[in-house]
């Protein structure tokens, strides 16, 4: 993986925003994909008409992940084979970016004040080293096509 590890502060940073973010998932999930869509309209046509499922599964998706960010090792093939199956959805690299940039909104406006600079870095370097596991499963899919 290019990205460098997660420190241990960044994971427990993580990990207890996450908590914060929990009782407000439903709301959050949908403040998520509105400010997806905001950044890149065009990437709406991917999804259901009805996002209910999908904003139950990015939720669960993310409880997964920030559960097991101590474990990243164990976490690593799961986030290659999810990002494998992403090309089939057709999400491409350049999808990532506003995927990021709605995910990091998304948890400031969800955490208020308890969104410090710490906070915003830890989740900066989470969503870096998961989105690079993500796109290097992407990469082996598309290379074995």
């Amino acid at each position: 993986m290019s990205t460098a590890p997660l420190t241990p502060d960044q994971v427990a940073e993580v990990q207890a925003s996450f908590r914060r973010i929990v009782p407000i998932a439903p709301a959050a999930a949908e403040i998520f994909y509105d400010r997806l869509f905001a950044h890149a309209p065009h990437l709406r046509a991917m999804f259901p008409d009805d996002l209910a499922e999908q904003r139950r599964k990015l939720v669960a998706v993310l409880a997964m992940a920030v559960g097991a960010l101590d474990r990243l090792e164990s976490l690593l093939p799961t986030l290659h084979e999810l990002g494998a199956r992403h090309v089939g959805y057709g999400v491409e690299a350049a999808h990532y970016r506003p995927v990021g940039l709605a995910l990091m909104e998304t948890l400031e406006l969800g955490l208020g004040p308890a969104w410090t600079p710490a906070t915003e870095a830890a989740w900066a370097a989470t969503y870096a080293t998961l989105s690079a596991a993500m796109l290097e499963g992407a990469a082996d899919a598309l290379a074995a096509a």
